[in-house]
């Protein structure tokens, strides 16, 4: 026992021991919250309090739930292959499956990721005649997933015009044909399996008396209905053990509620707070400067992270002219960097916005430094893979409109529109799936129709051989293979299919489950399952030491040696979305606090005058987020006057978007005008505030200047009336 809790500090050792209570940990970023859950889990375990079968862990990515499961069968002589530890949607499939009759679902119900999704939505739109232009795909997706996850079902949306009316309908539909389909997206996953234990008491009361601890990782990203269905396992007597920060909340845009942590506290009477301070990734400074950022959001728990590994290095802020200068000033201090040693996966570059990327990438890839955009296609979001997926989704279910409509003509068999056309008026009319209105379709594209049933068939026999040999075996008949191997630039994705026969024995290897579910394998059924919910994770790049590109929201979880922050402008982080809400611009200071904590050793913080962004230049003034960095804690690379040491009179104008007024960047050689104040130069106005001026006329008492205040707007002011002072 001793060893099991003798290598925590005081804060983590006073989490991990805690009694069966309620408890909320504030887990600051590079604190240790892993160890601590998982440690928590072994000592309940490890001294009786709690068999592993009364157990319930959520996690957010499957990666951290494989890592607590490899980690707590390291701690413990036990199986933990089937305890309750994954993420809500895994955790979901695993319930629903369990009780699938209970809840409505065929016993092969398949899971539709995003893409497969707004394909079924774009089916839907197609048959009803409806206006995809009015109603596009993805937004409806968008709608639907939003009402899933505020736990409403189309009856309980309100719609207050014929255009949301007509989405509520859409959404209504869209249930219907996936029921009718057998298939449930992410979102129905959790809402499902909520309604299921909302109104069966037995089955509610039975998980609520089974798992009598309740432990939740990145607590700070649930939404309202995750937490809705947190509460409703936990009931009366399990003890909620919730694990979170705060001031890492950056998902409110996909749902996360960071409120959901004072909800909890204050409905649980949570007396239980443990905050976890001590950080063991980052420097002094850098810990410093994220301190001083993110105190400045009012709405927090509140904690401050502390190292015992000293100040290190100060931070390093630049400033370019341009974002082209931005990027080459990068790959001159990557260069030194990689000749003092450094490896470059050990660099990351991040930004606020994927456009950013451009010119970071034009500069590497003129410098010859080799880069990985990070959180590109993943595995199963590949073309060629989710082709191969369909084929076995079909095998599993015939029935799945959205497989069947993916590969019906692909490798191409001739089947063209006007017979597809004509198979959904069938469908339609028997009020059925596609593959079983085949036969309702005459002619020579209902001859071509039926041959592809016959091949599903004939791959459907095959499905009793074990599941490796079954994928080979589709690729093959199915003509997928022999397609890319003629196809000019094939080879990679042959690679890629000869490497989903990897995974397939891979998955047999790690979760493989004996015997069959009627007359498929079970090993397909939760084979399809794995690749659905793996398909939107983040899976780790193999290859050459290349640095790491990615925005800031895909370094959530990371670390780097080395980062650069790019990008540090008003408009663009804190981004201008954010700036007409104080909650907007909360969550931006908690993005800008990820970016600094993803840094180890060393940190750049980098803005420029000029940036090109979706085709036009902006002119912005340094962030916000700089100022709040004290002066001690940062060296410039860069000369600067002004407060705090930025150069605000080199300072470009302060622009959301780029006008005819300023469509070029004014040039420091510019000569002055307007009464000794220059184009590009900051002032400040009593009532407007701070400024940048982007145009000038007149001369003498007629000189007049035209200012961007930013927020304030843009104004044309006489010099000899004007209280402007040059900062």
């Amino acid at each position: 026992m001793t060893s099991l809790l003798d290598h925590l500090n005081p804060p983590q050792l006073a989490a991990v021991t805690l009694p069966p209570q309620h408890a909320l940990i504030l887990a600051g970023a590079g604190s240790g919250k892993t160890r601590v859950l998982t440690t928590r889990i072994a000592w309940l375990i490890s001294t009786g309090q709690v068999a592993p079968s009364g157990i319930l862990a959520v996690t957010f990515t499957n990666k951290a739930a494989k890592e607590m499961l490899t980690r707590l069968a390291a701690m413990l002589p036990i199986n933990v292959k089937g305890m309750w530890i994954g993420t809500f949607h895994g955790l979901c499939n695993r319930l629903l499956r369990a009780h699938h009759r209970d809840a409505g679902l065929p016993q092969l119900f398949q899971i539709l990721d995003s893409a497969d999704q707004q394909a079924a939505v774009k089916r839907l739109l197609k048959t009803l005649n409806v206006d995809d232009e009015k109603y596009p795909p993805r937004e409806l997706c968008h709608f639907i997933n939003a009402q899933k996850e505020q736990g409403l079902r189309p009856a309980a949306v309100e719609a207050w015009d014929d255009w949301a009316r007509k989405r509520v309908e859409l959404y209504e539909a869209y249930e219907a044909q996936c029921q009718r389909e057998g298939v449930v997206d992410f979102a129905e996953l959790l809402l499902r399996c909520y309604e299921l234990l909302e109104r069966n008491e037995p089955l509610r009361r039975h998980y609520q008396e089974r798992f009598r601890h309740v432990l939740v990782d990145e607590f700070q990203d649930t939404n309202k209905l995750q937490y809705r269905w947190l509460k409703l396992l936990a009931g009366d007597g399990a003890a909620m053990f919730c694990v979170g920060d705060d001031d890492q909340s950056i998902y409110a845009f996909r749902g996360a509620d960071v409120g959901n942590m004072r909800d909890f506290e204050r409905e649980f009477h949570v007396s239980n707070l443990i905050r976890l301070e001590q950080n063991y990734r980052s420097h002094g400074n850098i810990l410093d400067a994220a301190n001083a950022i993110i105190k400045n959001n009012p709405s927090r728990l509140g904690k401050n992270l502390w190292t015992e590994a000293g100040a290190g290095e100060p931070i390093r802020v630049h400033e370019s002219y341009s974002d082209g200068d931005e990027a080459r000033f990068i790959v001159e201090e990557v260069k030194a960097l990689t000749r003092d040693g450094h490896a470059r996966a050990e660099i990351a570059l991040l930004y606020r916005s994927n456009a950013q990327s451009r010119a970071l990438e034009h500069a590497l890839f003129n410098a010859g430094l080799p880069y990985r955009v990070y959180g590109g296609l993943r595995f199963f979001e590949r073309a060629e893979i989710k082709h191969a997926l369909a084929y076995l989704r079909l095998i599993a279910n015939a029935n799945d409109d959205t497989a069947f409509a993916r590969v019906v003509n692909f490798p191409t068999r001739g089947i063209g529109a006007r017979s597809l056309e004509n198979l959904q008026d069938a469908a339609k009319a028997q009020g059925s799936s596609l593959h079983a209105a085949i036969p309702h379709v005459p002619g020579a594209g209902g001859t071509k129709l039926a041959a592809f049933a016959n091949l599903i068939a004939k791959l459907r026999d095959a499905a009793h051989l074990p599941l490796p040999e079954l994928v080979e075996h589709v690729l093959d008949l199915s003509g997928l293979a022999e397609h890319y191997r003629n196809e000019k630039e094939g080879q990679e994705r042959l690679a890629n299919l000869d490497e989903l026969v990897n995974a397939a024995a891979s998955f047999i290897a790690e979760e493989g489950t004996p015997g069959a579910e009627g007359e498929l394998s079970a090993d397909l059924v939760a084979f399809l399952a794995h690749a659905s919910l793996e398909a939107g994770e983040h899976q780790a790049g193999e290859g050459d030491d290349a640095l790491q590109l990615m925005t800031v929201h895909s370094a959530k979880g990371l670390e780097f040696n080395m980062v650069f922050i790019c990008g540090l402008e008003e408009g663009l982080f804190p981004h201008e979305n954010s700036l007409l809400e104080d909650k907007g611009l909360e969550e931006e200071r908690r993005l800008m606090y990820v970016a600094v904590t993803r840094a180890r050793q060393r940190l750049y913080l980098c803005f420029a005058q000029t940036r090109m962004l979706h085709g036009q230049t902006r002119y912005n003034l340094p962030s916000r987020f700089l100022d709040e960095i004290p002066g001690d804690l940062v060296k410039w690379l860069t000369p600067r006057a002004g407060k705090n040491g930025f150069q605000l009179a080199d300072s470009a104008a302060f622009a959301y978007h780029a006008t005819p007024d300023f469509a070029a960047a004014p040039r420091r050689s510019e000569s002055p005008r307007g009464g000794g104040f220059r184009i590009g130069q900051s002032v400040m106005h009593p009532k407007f505030g701070l400024g940048v001026i982007i145009n000038a006329e007149g001369g003498g008492s007629d000189a007049r200047v035209q200012v961007n205040f930013g927020a304030a707007g843009i104004k044309w002011l006489a010099l000899s009336v004007a209280k402007l002072e040059a900062v």
